[in-house]
């Protein structure tokens, strides 16, 4: 997709664009990218507390539930910082894009990047470990990479595809902002798909909605399922994941493709 060539064409400026970004989120800060874990650790704490002590929650009596915790977190930090943090960004660089012609879809892109750093130093840290804390994920938890790799292309196609949007109708950073919290409820993010034992049956067909009806839910599931649990994701998440990687870039493009030309007048 020449969209997507780009980066590699302008690849000194897409580099340029993704110092900027890093240098801009970590300005002043004494821990950096480091900060990358502590949010994570830090929600991961919260809810360990209200699910195993004050709610006493059956599914919280998955071994090693803090990690289980960790994995989901992790890949669900990227997806909403990086998605709600590429909504504004061509707004927020109107002078560069009135000024300049280049490339506008790097600058939703480099944004992607930027939160692409802290999701590899918390995926490394996970892969160490889990790897040191859970012998049954030696065999498989590499396979987080690539799957990573394909999770990172659907959030590349979505943020495009929001920024050039919310170019056009401003309302469109408010609703990605509003639909985050229930979407994350909504996502086996906290929780094992199917909660406590039974659930699925009695409740199967919001159980299904909930994995299918999720474009991000086989993915935090192929990727748990090769970092945590220690087995190979089932093909059904796998492919679905793939798709979808495919498919989001795939729109993505197009959005862009169609408000390029009006991208410079309406910021």
């Amino acid at each position: 997709m020449s969209t997507y060539a780009a980066i590699v064409e302008y690849r000194e400026l897409f580099a340029n664009l993704l110092r900027r970004d890093l240098q801009a989120k970590y300005r002043g800060s004494a821990l950096g990218v480091l900060w990358t874990i502590a949010n994570p650790v830090l929600l991961m704490g919260v809810y360990l507390l209200v699910f195993s002590v004050v709610l006493d929650s059956r599914f919280a009596n998955v071994d090693h539930f803090p990690l289980f915790l960790l994995a989901g977190l992790a890949v669900w930090t990227f997806f909403s910082a990086a998605l709600l943090s590429s909504t504004r960004s061509m707004l927020d660089n109107a002078n560069l894009i009135r000024k300049t012609r280049f490339p506008r879809q790097l600058v939703p892109i480099s944004v992607v990047g930027a939160h692409l750093v802290s999701f590899v130093v918390m995926l490394v840290g996970l892969l160490v470990l889990n790897a040191a804390l859970l012998p049954r994920v030696r065999s498989t938890e590499l396979l987080a990479l690539p799957l990573g790799l394909c999770f990172v292309a659907l959030v590349t196609g979505l943020a495009l595809a929001v920024a050039s949007l919310n170019v056009l109708f401003r309302d469109i950073e408010f609703i990605v902002a509003a639909l985050l919290l229930p979407w994350f409820f909504l996502t086996p993010v906290i929780y094992p798909l199917g909660g406590v034992p039974g659930i699925a049956q009695r409740h199967h067909t919001v159980v299904q909605f909930l994995h299918w009806g999720n474009f991000v839910t086989p993915g935090i599931q192929a990727i748990r399922d090769v970092l945590f649990w220690g087995r190979l994701p089932t093909w059904g998440d796998a492919l679905y994941l793939v798709v979808a990687a495919v498919v989001s870039l795939a729109v993505g493009a197009w959005v862009f493709s169609r408000v390029d030309d009006q991208i410079a007048i309406e910021v």
